[in-house]
C-alpha cells in the first residue's frame, strides 16, 4: 500500500494513509481476477467486462478466491453501467445522496484502468480549466503558449491515455462549464485552439459522471449534454436486510482502517438504525401500519454508516467496546435533526409513538429521549 514518508530528525518514518485508493485497497483480488480472466477485454481495459462486475458484486473464482461486493444492489445496474464503459458513450450515476454512486464510479475505474484518480470534483465553482486544461502563467509569461506551458485537466490526460475520468457532481457544475463536455464527448476531441492543436482520445478513454437527482435545478443538465449520457439509475437497498448487510461491511471496513475494535453483537443495533432510517425516509412503519412524517434530511446509507461509526469509536474510546444505543443515539439525532425547527418535531413524534411502543426498543428510546431533551 501507498505511503507518504515524513522525516523526523532525519530518520524517514513511513505513514499510512487514511483512506488508500480502490485499486489499492483491493489490489490482490484486482491481480486475482487478471490472471484468471480469460475473456475479451476492450482496449486498454485492465479486465473484462465480466470479471469488472465480478469485482463489483463480488463472487468467487474456480480456484476458491473470494471476490468481495463492493456493491450491494441488482446486477442487472452494475452490468449495464460497465457494458456502457465499453461502448463510446459516457456514463451518468444518478440517484439519491448516499447510494454510493461515488463509490461504485471509484470502482469502476479501479477495475477499467486500473486507476481511479483521474478526478474533477464539481462544485459551484469549478472553472472551465478543470475540464479542459491550464496554464502554468510563468511560463506562459516567459515563453508564450506552448506545450510545457499548459497544464492538462484530468479528462485530457484520460483521453491522451486512453483512461476511465469521473467528474463527481456534475450538476453542481456551472452549465456553461458543463457544455464544454458536449464537443468532447461527441467528438471525442478536446481542441487547443492557443496551439492550433487538438488532443483525440485513445481507445479505451471513457468518463463517469454522477448526480444526485435531489439537486435537480441547481444546474440541470442540457438536453444536449444529456444525450452524450447513458443514464444509469442507482437505487436505494431493496430491503431492510440488503442495507444492514451494506452498512455492516462498510462500517467494518472503516473500522479496520481506523484500528478500531470489532463490536461484539453489534448487527442488532445496526439493524436499529437502518430501521429508523428507512421508516422516516419512506413516512410509513416497517410493518405497514402507522405513518409517520419524514425530516427534511435524506438519511441516506451513507449516514447510516457514519453514524454506526461514530457509535463505534465512541464505545471504543469512551465505554466497554460493545456497540450499545446510547452510542448511537447522539449520531441518530444529529442525522434526523437537520433542521431544529422542524425535524425536532418530526423526531420526538416518532419517539413517542413507534419507538417507546416497540418491544425491545426501551433502552434505544431512552438513550434517544436523554439526547434530545
Amino acid at each position: 500500500m501507498p505511503a507518504f514518508v515524513e522525516r523526523t530528525s532525519g530518520a524517514e518514518v513511513p505513514r499510512q494513509v487514511l483512506r488508500p485508493h480502490a485499486e489499492h485497497a483491493f489490489a490482490a483480488e484486482l491481480a486475482s481476477l487478471a490472471v484468471r480472466d480469460d475473456r475479451p477485454r476492450p482496449a486498454r481495459w485492465k479486465l473484462s467486462p465480466w470479471a469488472v462486475a465480478t469485482y463489483l458484486l463480488g463472487g468467487t473464482l474456480p480456484d476458491g478466491t473470494v471476490i468481495t461486493p463492493k456493491y450491494v444492489g441488482p446486477r442487472r445496474v452494475v452490468e449495464v453501467a460497465v457494458t456502457t464503459l465499453a461502448t463510446d458513450r459516457a456514463l451518468l450515476l444518478l440517484g439519491v445522496p448516499g447510494t454510493a454512486k461515488t463509490w461504485v464510479s471509484e470502482h469502476l475505474a479501479a477495475a477499467v484502468s486500473g486507476d481511479s484518480t483521474l478526478l474533477v470534483q464539481g462544485t459551484a465553482g469549478t472553472p472551465e480549466e478543470a475540464i479542459r486544461y491550464g496554464w502554468n502563467y510563468a511560463r506562459l509569461l516567459a515563453h508564450g503558449p506552448s506545450r510545457d506551458a499548459l497544464v492538462p485537466s484530468p479528462v485530457m490526460r484520460a483521453m491522451a491515455e486512453g483512461a476511465t475520468v469521473r467528474v463527481e457532481e456534475l450538476t453542481r457544475v456551472p452549465a456553461d462549464v458543463q457544455d464544454s463536455l458536449i464537443t468532447l464527448l461527441s467528438e471525442k476531441t478536446l481542441p487547443i485552439p492557443e496551439l492550433g492543436e487538438e488532443v483525440q482520445a485513445v481507445r479505451g478513454f471513457n468518463l463517469i459522471a454522477t448526480a444526485n437527482d435531489r439537486d435537480r435545478g441547481v444546474n440541470d443538465l442540457s438536453s444536449a449534454l444529456r444525450r452524450r449520457f447513458n443514464t444509469v439509475v442507482l437505487p436505494l437497498p431493496e430491503s431492510a436486510e440488503a442495507e444492514v448487510d451494506i452498512v455492516t461491511r462498510r462500517v467494518d471496513q472503516i473500522g479496520r482502517s481506523l484500528d478500531l475494535p470489532s463490536a461484539p453483537d453489534g448487527t442488532d443495533e445496526i439493524r436499529r438504525v437502518v430501521t429508523v432510517f428507512r421508516e422516516l425516509r419512506d413516512g410509513l412503519t416497517g410493518d405497514g401500519r402507522t405513518k409517520v412524517k419524514s425530516p427534511s434530511g435524506t438519511l441516506s446509507t451513507a449516514e447510516a454508516i457514519s453514524v454506526v461509526t461514530g457509535g463505534l469509536a465512541l464505545s471504543a474510546h469512551f465505554g466497554d467496546g460493545v456497540l450499545r444505543a446510547g452510542d448511537l443515539a447522539a449520531g441518530v439525532l444529529g442525522a434526523v435533526v437537520r433542521d431544529p425547527g422542524t425535524d425536532r418535531v418530526v423526531w420526538q413524534e416518532y419517539l413517542e409513538t413507534v419507538v417507546r411502543e416497540r418491544e425491545g426498543w426501551q433502552d434505544f428510546y431512552r438513550a434517544c429521549r436523554e439526547v434530545t431533551s
